[in-house]
């Protein structure tokens, strides 16, 4: 059942890829654009910064919410794949918080949810992590973040990227400000594509040279 359930996720992830290839030639030369930072990049330390946010080394706990799954592919303005990038993203958990000590609202903390993870894209420039549909924030409050992961992607000879990767179908992206500050180009560069799978994204990631 898992080599099938496996089979299913490669094949997939393929097909995704070479969608986004197509998808991505109607937006020649452009670059995944930039985005704010946000006010709670970590600064706890954290041994663990694996690709799999929904569990924490040493504790035998799930992240609380719905898990899923994020793949893609870091690339260059003429589609080549970048291999080695790496790829440092934080979010908050499915409550709205950030595992930041300077996130003051009442949305509890998970203990199991890893909220922080650094990874390099592979071969191809592919790369892939598990995590949990991060939820809206601040909590309570009229003008909420619609759900969002950071990213900074960085590589030696390419245009460093502060960015914000955004999900499909969220009804808060018709208020959130930094998402409608884009047009509908960069906001399709930056929304993550659902795939024929339940709970698997694909995202890509395009780089400038130096």
């Amino acid at each position: 059942m898992k080599s099938i359930k496996r089979r299913n996720f490669i094949k997939t992830a393929v097909l995704g890829s070479l969608a986004s290839v197509f998808a991505t030639k109607t937006h020649a030369n452009m670059v995944t654009p930039t985005d704010a930072q946000g006010p709670f990049y970590p600064i706890t330390p954290q041994k663990d910064k694996d690709a799999d946010l929904t569990h924490v080394k040493g504790r035998s706990g799930t992240a609380k919410g719905q898990i899923i799954e994020i793949y893609g592919q870091v690339l260059d303005q003429d589609m080549n794949p970048i291999e080695d990038v790496t790829i440092d993203l934080w979010q908050a958990n499915t409550f709205g918080k950030y595992h930041h000590p300077h996130d003051d609202s009442e949305a509890p903390i998970d203990e199991n949810f890893q909220s922080w993870a650094i990874l390099q894209s592979g071969k191809h420039g592919k790369f892939r992590f598990k995590t949990v549909m991060p939820g809206a924030y601040p909590l309570h409050s009229s003008d909420q973040r619609t759900p969002h992961i950071h990213f900074k992607v960085t590589k030696y000879g390419y245009e460093s990227l502060l960015t914000q990767l955004y999900f499909p179908d969220q009804a808060l992206n018709k208020t959130d400000g930094l998402y409608n500050r884009k047009n509908k180009d960069q906001q399709a560069l930056m929304t993550a594509k659902k795939t024929k799978m339940d709970n698997v994204l694909h995202y890509d990631i395009i780089l400038a040279k130096v």
